[in-house]
């Protein structure tokens, strides 16, 4: 089993660790009269349309 060898100083971790943010969520807006924001390339989860088609039941 692989050990290191040496301990990890505070700095490298905390710069390794840097770059472990998350981002948001892209979103564009529903074409339904309500004008909602959705994720792109999903069904409208408030009118259930989908490139301008009604794909599922709306809620």
């Amino acid at each position: 089993m692989a050990v290191p060898k040496r301990r990890k100083s505070r700095a490298n971790t905390r710069h390794r660790r840097a770059r472990w943010k998350a981002s948001a969520p892209t979103l564009v807006t529903c074409p339904c009269p309500r004008q909602e924001k959705v994720i792109p390339h999903r069904a409208c989860v408030h009118c259930g349309l989908y490139r301008g088609r009604q794909v599922v039941e709306p809620r």
